[in-house]
């Protein structure tokens, strides 16, 4: 069964990246580039294996999404975070959150599947 990922990153370029990637290696990829709605297409367009999440996002930052996707339905959901932002600071953070795994951009498009393929147990 095709595992589906929803990648919620507001960069276009860094977006169609993922899609591209994740489209290649198999995987079923929906986009959202908006913080505000990432939890209503994990509502309307799911169930998905994991999530691929950015921390600066547009109307609602990827912290918040995660605090409620593990207060919610999608507590056991496999979440990688990938953002620029790569403090101490942000790492602990998404960890106290209850990220799955954190990884910063620039990332390696090996690294990102290998990532992505764990999460979802392929």
């Amino acid at each position: 069964m095709t595992k589906r990922v929803l990648i919620v990153e507001d960069e276009p370029n860094i977006a169609e990246s993922l899609r591209f990637l994740m489209t290649h290696a198999g995987f079923d990829v929906i986009l959202e580039p908006d913080g505000g709605r990432a939890l209503d297409q994990l509502a309307d367009k799911g169930p998905f294996d994991a999530v691929v999440l950015d921390i600066m996002l547009p109307n609602r930052s990827g912290f918040d999404i995660l605090r409620d996707l593990r207060s919610g339905a999608h507590a056991n959901l496999p979440v990688l975070m990938l953002s620029a932002k790569g403090q101490k600071q942000d790492r602990e953070t998404a960890q106290d959150l209850g990220v799955t795994r954190f990884m910063t951009k620039p990332f390696s498009n090996a690294e990102v599947i290998e990532a992505v393929t764990e999460l979802c147990g392929s």
